[in-house]
């Protein structure tokens, strides 16, 4: 799963690359950002939480208590699924403009960026069938995870990165870089089919190159219109506090949106939501790697020791999880903030992004550290999934939105267009320091402990280690801060790389003086798997 999702954030990147390279990071950047964006928002927000949280479980116990090993359950599922998001898609690309009154800072609506907000509705209506295809995309996914099948799902959104790698190729060739007056333009006609067909036929293909892994895995899909089942019952119950969840989730997402779609409404140098979204997709690589695979593959186990009723089984899986989790996202969250620049030039130093690249520097630093509580959260939140307390997760999720919602708008509504993006950042930040304490305390209380005193023996390790690797790595970036403060990007992502290693052998180094064992056997680990290749 790791490699597929490296191999994925790599097309990624790519991807992010043209994408500032051919559309800059201001205004007209952003108008593609986020009618692109909205389909995932929307998604999430009408069935996401379902399928990424209750599904698997739920799955999990029908192959074990069902006589057919759950293919009725999943089929119905299924079913259901496809018709309820075929619908809301259908009514959402009609009621595009009413949509894009919640999210649009009252900038937009105004006569002189009449253009602009033509640009984005339309945009908006090619982008928008992506949510039934991301919706049929995740839930194919959860099926093959609950029958161990962890890999396709990982390795899928490559397609869907190299369509919109040769899509933006395409839009470069035949219209050149955003330069000048070009940065705050609205879109052409044909610009916006180009951006937005070639967007959506990339979540097509992803989804259609996992339906072939489904026989695989010895599931066969049958169409069930047999909606009264009680299992299907039970995952609507279950959901109930999950979609709940999603809506406060995306409510505090909306306000961010509309904060951040302000910063660059009015033109200069704002920073607004394609700043917020490149830097937020770099600092995910780990998550990505790492706690999303391994938080993976740890639900449907942790699912089976929940429905067993072996809660400290289940407390010392997640605990083993969260340590060997951060071990990545310690180092990367301490070293973020020493090469941002570097990491930021070396991404997003091409084309339209070359004279504005500098924006994005403070935005990476602070997403850095917030990665660490994000992870703790993130991890927490599979073990409430998996005990079903569903809403429990709500009430936590409650104090993150408000706590996101609140410093997002004092912090925006006194800093000028220019700090927009790093404002909405430190709102993050603050959310989920917030968030990973309630969630931690919560479900170490629930399951008898989750080996705190290991943890916290880890911790004082880890610090000291990173910490010196960090030092390190500054010391690299000082001693050749003579190639200058944006040289070319290539010499960028050299400098970065160098400082990185440096980083990386102090702390391997470090990690076995100190007998940090997770660090320790990660590596011997990934020596072992890259040998066997």
């Amino acid at each position: 799963m790791a490699a597929g999702t490296v191999v994925s954030r790599l097309s990624g990147y790519v991807r992010s690359m043209l994408l500032v390279a051919a559309l800059g990071v201001l205004l007209h950047g952003d108008l593609f950002s986020i009618a692109n964006t909205l389909p995932n928002m929307v998604y999430i927000l009408v069935a996401g939480g379902v399928f990424n949280a209750v599904l698997v479980p739920q799955l999990v116990r029908a192959m074990k208590e069902d006589p057919d090993g759950g293919d009725a359950y999943a089929s119905r599922v299924i079913t259901l699924s496809a018709l309820f998001l075929a619908a809301v898609t259908l009514v959402l690309v009609v009621a595009a403009p009413a949509l894009l009154r919640l999210y649009l800072h009252p900038g937009y609506f105004e006569p002189a960026r009449a253009a602009h907000l033509e640009s984005m509705v339309d945009l908006t209506r090619w982008c928008l069938p992506q949510v039934f295809f991301y919706g049929m995309f995740v839930l194919v996914g959860q099926v093959l995870n609950a029958r161990g099948r962890f890999g396709p799902m990982m390795w899928a959104p490559i397609a869907n990165n190299l369509i919109a790698v040769v899509m933006l190729t395409a839009y470069l060739v035949l219209y050149g870089k955003a330069t000048g007056a070009g940065k705050y333009a609205a879109y052409a006609p044909d610009q916006e089919v180009l951006l937005g067909l070639g967007s959506t036929l990339g979540i097509v293909a992803q989804l259609l190159i996992l339906v072939p892994y489904l026989k695989a895995a010895g599931f066969h899909y049958r169409p069930r219109f047999d909606f009264r089942d009680p299992g299907l019952a039970r995952t609507l119950r279950l959901g109930l506090w999950t979609v709940l969840f999603v809506v406060v989730n995306q409510v505090a997402y909306l306000v961010v949106v509309w904060l951040a779609s302000g910063g660059t409404v009015h033109g200069g140098e704002g920073t607004g939501y394609t700043v917020y979204s490149s830097a937020f997709l770099l600092v995910m690589v780990p998550h990505s790697i790492v706690t999303v695979s391994l938080a993976t593959a740890i639900l449907p186990r942790i699912s089976d020791q929940a429905h067993d009723g072996r809660l400290a089984d289940l407390g010392h899986t997640l605990a083993s999880t969260l340590r060997t989790c951060l071990v990545l996202v310690l180092p990367f969250a301490a070293l973020l903030p020493v090469v941002a620049p570097d990491v930021a030039n070396a991404m997003f130093g091409w084309g339209a992004g070359r004279d504005d690249v500098h924006l994005i520097v403070p935005s990476l630093a602070i997403f850095g550290p917030a990665l660490v509580f994000f992870t703790v959260h993130y991890l927490m939140l599979r073990g409430f999934y998996a005990l079903e307390l569903t809403r429990r997760v709500f009430v936590i999720q409650c104090a993150i939105a408000a706590t996101n919602v609140v410093v997002a708008v004092t912090l925006v509504s006194r800093a000028p267009a220019e700090h927009t993006s790093p404002a909405l950042a430190l709102a993050y930040l603050a959310a989920y320091a917030v968030g990973s304490l309630l969630s931690y305390g919560a479900l170490r209380r629930l399951v008898g402990g989750l080996d705190t005193p290991v943890l916290v023996r880890f911790l004082v390790r880890m610090v000291v280690a990173v910490g010196l690797a960090t030092l390190a790595a500054w010391a690299v970036t000082r001693g050749l801060a003579g190639l200058g403060d944006q040289p070319h990007p290539v010499v960028s992502a050299v400098r970065g790389g160098l400082a990185g290693t440096a980083a990386l052998v102090v702390l391997v180094a470090l990690a076995r003086a100190l007998r940090i064992r997770e660090v320790t056997v990660l590596l011997d680990t990934l020596v072992g798997r890259l040998r066997r290749s």
